[in-house]
């Protein structure tokens, strides 16, 4: 009981700091590479920034069968990437 009550201490003395794992806080909210676009912009709001690129992706023959964009978004304590509206990965904002 003593540890749990130490983590949750923790966790409202440092908010927006990373647990573990890519998941990350956003002010009263926990934020993960599972969550949903829609849902991190509920969660954290808009990034401060946004970095977008569109690849074409090619089968083994060479020949261009779709395109990919990738978005990379800027917060203060994270760095969120999206590939295709799905978002691949959370990390510590350096």
């Amino acid at each position: 009981m003593r540890v749990i009550n130490t983590i949750a201490a923790l966790l409202l003395v440092a908010p927006g700091v990373c647990l573990a794992d890519g998941n990350f806080r956003c002010g009263n909210y926990l934020v993960s590479a599972d969550e949903s676009v829609a849902g991190l912009v509920k969660k954290c709001g808009q990034p401060a920034s946004r970095e977008v690129s569109t690849q074409d992706v090619h089968n083994d023959r060479g020949v261009k069968i779709a395109t990919s964009t990738t978005e990379v978004w800027h917060y203060q304590q994270m760095v969120v990437t999206i590939v295709d509206g799905q978002i691949q990965s959370i990390e510590r904002a350096r």
